[in-house]
């Protein structure tokens, strides 16, 4: 039998993006038509998913609008990767920062079969960086980027840009365990710890146009990023994150009992009793902290494993269906 054509799903998460909404799937739906455009209302304040809603019926376009009424970005791209069916996912945001234009240059490498996730580079031609007004945005996203680089032994340039492609297999074997912006970095974190290809294609991006307000907040969305990069460590790297956290709490021991040990070489007896309790207790917590680590890196190879046999799974499903 001949193959269909794949079906192409565009999520935009949306949270009070009444000023956008109408000229970004407007604009989606020039470029390709044929695309089913979904639009997650994400418990906004205004008229988002009203003008949504129109807007798909005045171009009598494939979409629908859906409604989360969870806050946070993570929560409205769940609710689509459930609700919605398809062979590719393109997702971007709402407020007219990313190219539509450029749809087909992301998903290309999923149709060729060369990519599993597709990533719009915002940094490379330089756009983020004379766009953005938040000079500790930028701080952040490197710092973050750097971290994973090294982590992972990648080379990624944008880890959390917001406009993605996706085959199939990534997003039904993608578990969303975050609320809000942090999803974009758990992307590129499930895809580099599955071995999964990511492809960046170098994109323009351009800031909120007037009247559109960012929902990022500079302290919030920073300690954000500590939280991140501390989660980065425990979650994909347990026995590095506890190693180091049990050599601190070693060598906090070593510098306690210092003087005990002194004291004890010179006058055969112990006086400073409570120093030499906590020079034990940090020792004791930095064994079972170094045992803590070995544990759940065993446990964290045996998540691979059995991730791996799923991911297996449905990516030969996919192969029969495309058969079919």
């Amino acid at each position: 039998m001949t193959p269909t054509s794949p079906r192409i799903a565009i999520i935009l998460p949306a949270y009070n993006e009444a000023a956008t909404v109408a000229a970004t799937i407007r604009s989606f739906h020039a470029a390709l038509p044929e695309a089913q455009i979904v639009v997650v209302n994400n418990n906004s304040r205004d008229d988002t998913a009203a003008i949504a809603e129109r807007t798909l019926a005045e171009l009598g376009a494939d979409g629908r609008v859906l409604n989360e009424g969870r806050q946070g970005k993570g929560n409205a791209v769940r609710r689509a990767f459930l609700e919605v069916d398809a062979d590719i996912y393109v997702m971007s945001d709402a407020d007219l920062t990313y190219p539509s234009d450029r749809i087909h240059d992301l998903i290309r490498p999923i149709l060729d079969g060369t990519a599993d996730m597709v990533v719009g580079d915002r940094h490379s031609g330089g756009h983020y960086a004379a766009e953005n007004k938040r000079a500790l945005h930028g701080f952040g996203n490197q710092l973050v980027q750097r971290l994973v680089n090294w982590l992972f032994g990648a080379k990624l340039v944008d880890i959390m840009s917001g406009y993605r492609a996706f085959n199939r297999s990534f997003v039904k074997t993608y578990p969303i365990l975050v609320e809000g912006f942090q999803i974009e970095t758990d992307m590129t974190l499930h895809a580099l710890n599955r071995r999964m290809r990511i492809v960046e294609i170098p994109v323009e991006y351009k800031d909120r146009p007037e009247g559109s307000f960012s929902k990022l907040n500079t302290v919030s969305d920073g300690l954000r990023v500590i939280s991140t990069i501390v989660r980065i460590l425990r979650h994909y790297r347990p026995l590095f994150f506890f190693g180091v956290m049990s050599g601190i709490f070693g060598v906090s021991g070593l510098i306690a009992v210092t003087p005990v040990l002194e004291e004890w070489l010179q006058m055969q007896y112990i006086t400073r009793i409570p120093l030499a309790v906590l020079a034990a207790s940090l020792e004791v917590v930095a064994f079972l902290l170094l045992a803590v680590g070995i544990i759940l890196d065993s446990l964290s190879h045996h998540e691979k494993h059995r991730a791996e046999l799923h991911y297996l799974r449905v990516y030969g499903d996919r192969g029969d269906d495309r058969a079919d």
